[in-house]
């Protein structure tokens, strides 16, 4: 392997990529980052202010503050208050400041992470979809990216301070005793040596600890959306179990990390004691000497704790950091992930499209596979109506896929008023097509709502002319609150075929000149099925359709049927033509009318 191929695999820090991704808070970051030195500098001064008590005490009138002109002892005690009172003051400030900053700092690159991330979830391919879990993308979205705001709300401050503390405390040290300052020093080497090697063995281990969690958020998901099924076949007690073994996984990654990242602050907090007592007694001995002020050890013996004390809380903070940096990977690895599918560069006018699609040789299979649909050709002129039909598994689903550029042609080309669909701009095409299908989505909102989705600016009225092509207005009003009623999620407060008239006042409010009507019908009962037939009378008139259609009777006055098989047109006529060649269509056709 090359060298360029080792730095390619190489797995970038996330730390680094974190810093790149937030800097245009960097003005920010600078701001709180000075707020946290200062708020450290002026709380390292209390064993200074404790070392001039003790000076002006011991000394007198030959203490440091005597030396600025002020002799008598109350006095020179009244100006240290006073110098207090600032420190005090300006410690409290910082601290304000720095916490307000830091935190909506943190607020501010969660927010933005967030959305950058589902912004770009929306624009990844279905396939990309199909192969994870919602629930271990939500987790990303959500716990991943609220980790990484607890470290910014706290830890970056404390690495901060503790820095800070290590270079003010260390370098007065060796200004005030050399000669004792490498003592409070010692433990130094050993507890960073300690840090990193913490940090390098608790990355993997962290990392497992997000997976867990994702998949057990998966698991979760996956179940709430499914909780009709799982009541039906009695399968309460299976879940649980499920859920508790994902539960427990999640927890014993959690504890491997716990048990490693709590034995940090016991060990450090003995190579701290060491450096303590160190001084405490060599730094005595000096002072009985002779050979260091009793005010200068006072200092140093105070501020040895205000250094070594708070990096036993480097284990927490370094806790909070190796969470965080595993989330960060996780959700900019999501960002990093790339769009398979070109966005197009040709505008469509809306008002411009005739409807005119056209498919030569195309064929598809998902992920390299069997392929599904297999050199297909077929024309559908504009303003007309065509079916294809078809055995579940023959393609037809698939093929409608691919006119909505959910997935790209693996060989031929689809063109839309002769442009290749991969010319136009998606958004453009998706604006040009409405689609109805069998599994309609609502979201949770009002009816209304859910009808003008897509068609933001409706106005109410729009709203209900679209319900009334729909045949929907009649069951609308008798709703307890009329088109201001709450659906629930997915619209399961409302029946199948309530849904699919609501997708079709949503497909007449669009508006559009291309309509895919893919089974749009077969989940309903029969007279459900009538009434959604005349609507569709209605709204194709003039009209490119589209219609995948299970119910033969649905399409027999199409323009054209096209029958579909492994993924090939084996047929293709009008109704009466399809039946007189006695073929798939026609067997079809016998099946369903009763006939034999």
């Amino acid at each position: 392997m090359t060298m360029v191929q080792k730095n390619k695999n190489k797995p970038k820090n996330p730390f680094l990529r974190l810093l790149k991704y937030g800097r245009k808070y960097r003005t920010l970051i600078w701001q709180a980052t000075a707020c946290s030195v200062l708020n450290k500098i002026f709380d390292l001064a209390p064993p200074a202010l404790i070392g001039a008590a003790v000076d002006i005490v011991v000394q007198k009138q030959d203490s440091l503050i005597a030396s600025w002109g002020v002799k008598d002892i109350f006095s020179q005690l009244l100006v240290l208050s006073f110098i207090s009172l600032i420190v005090w003051g300006l410690e409290s400030i910082f601290e304000y400041a720095f916490q307000r900053l830091w935190r909506n700092i943190a607020q501010n690159i969660q927010h933005d992470l967030r959305v950058d991330a589902y912004s770009h979830l929306q624009e990844l391919e279905l396939a990309y979809f199909e192969d994870r879990s919602s629930g271990g993308l939500l987790s990303i979205l959500n716990d991943d990216i609220n980790q990484l705001e607890r470290f910014l709300d706290v830890g970056a401050n404390q690495v901060i301070q503790v820095t800070t503390s290590v270079i003010i405390i260390g370098g007065a040290f060796f200004i005030l005793a050399p000669e004792v300052a490498w003592l409070a020093m010692l433990p130094m080497p050993f507890i960073i040596w300690g840090s990193v090697l913490f940090q390098n063995i608790l990355a993997p281990r962290y990392a497992e600890v997000r997976e867990k969690v994702g998949l057990l958020n998966g698991q979760l998901a996956n179940n709430l959306s499914g909780i009709t099924t799982i009541k039906s076949f009695t399968a309460e007690k299976y879940e649980v179990k499920r859920i508790e073994r994902e539960s427990l996984a999640y927890s014993k990654s959690n504890q491997r990390a716990i048990a490693l990242s709590a034995a940090f602050i016991p060990l450090i907090r003995i190579l701290i004691f060491i450096g303590f007592i160190a001084l405490l007694l060599l730094g005595g001995l000096q002072t009985v000497e002779g050979k260091l002020a009793v005010g200068t050890y006072s200092v140093l013996v105070f501020s040895t704790q205000r250094l070594l004390w708070p990096l036993t809380r480097l284990g927490e903070t370094l806790d909070l950091y190796q969470r965080a940096m595993a989330s960060t990977n996780r959700a900019l690895n999501l960002l990093d992930t790339p769009i398979a599918i070109h966005p197009g560069n040709i505008p469509l006018p809306l008002e411009k499209v005739r409807g005119e699609l056209i498919l030569e040789n195309v064929s598809f299979a998902y992920d390299n596979g069997f392929p599904i649909i297999e050199n297909i050709s077929l024309k559908i002129p504009a303003g007309q109506t065509i079916a294809i039909v078809g055995s579940t598994g023959s393609g037809k689903s698939t093929l409608v896929k691919l006119l909505l550029r959910f997935y790209e042609t693996h060989q031929g080309t689809i063109t839309l008023d002769g442009i290749e669909l991969h010319q136009l701009n998606f958004l453009d095409l998706r604006r040009a097509i409405g689609l109805v299908s069998q599994d309609v989505f609502l979201f949770h909102g009002t009816v209304a709502e859910n009808i003008a989705y897509g068609t933001f600016d409706a106005s109410l009225p729009e709203i209900i002319a679209a319900a009334k092509v729909a045949e929907a207005d009649d069951f609308i009003n008798k709703l307890p609150a009329g088109y201001d009623t709450i659906v629930g999620e997915r619209g399961q407060k409302l029946s199948g075929g309530q849904r699919q008239r609501i997708a079709i006042a949503r497909a007449v409010l669009k508006n559009p000149p291309i309509l895919i009507l893919d089974e749009a019908t077969s989940a309903v009962d029969n007279e459900t099925e009538a009434a959604i037939q005349r609507s569709l009378e209605i709204i194709t008139k003039n009209r490119t359709t589209v219609a995948i259609a299970h119910r033969l009777s649905t399409i027999r006055n199409a323009d054209c049927i096209y029958v579909m098989e492994r993924g090939k047109i084996v047929e293709a006529g009008r109704h009466e033509e399809l039946l007189e060649k006695a073929g798939i269509y026609a067997a079809f056709w016998r099946v369903q009318s009763g006939l034999r």
